[in-house]
């Protein structure tokens, strides 16, 4: 059986039903620049024409200021997908987005390091 919420989209003997980028209309590129640290937050503004699930499921995660690497994890759809998903309603008015702010040097060898520990611990 399905998690509650998952809806129709998701079964544990088969796994998703539908396919990731079925969710994206086949695209693949994003019409704003998103990248994986990129914030995301709902404008308050409602959507104008049809949206998938998947949009509002997104549009919901969005009402602080949320990375797009995490709107992925929680939808669990490919970041190229999410991406998409988070332009849309960009597009559309319903999000806006800024690049992340770092405080520091995001190429710091002992920052990399930490990071890929704790990936390798996650293996």
């Amino acid at each position: 059986m399905a998690a509650a919420g998952d809806g129709p989209w998701l079964d544990d003997a088969a796994g998703r039903l539908v396919r990731p980028f079925t969710v994206s209309n086949g695209r693949t590129r994003p019409t704003v620049a998103l990248d994986l640290m990129s914030q995301v937050m709902a404008t308050g503004a409602t959507p104008l024409g049809y949206l998938g699930p998947e949009h509002a499921q997104a549009l919901e995660r969005c009402g602080v200021p949320v990375a797009v690497a995490e709107v992925a994890a929680h939808l669990k759809l490919p970041v190229a997908v999410t991406k998409v998903l988070l332009a849309d309603l960009v597009d559309c008015g319903a999000l806006t987005t800024k690049p992340p702010a770092f405080h520091h040097n995001p190429t710091d060898r002992a920052l990399l390091e930490a990071v890929l520990d704790g990936l390798r611990r996650q293996l």
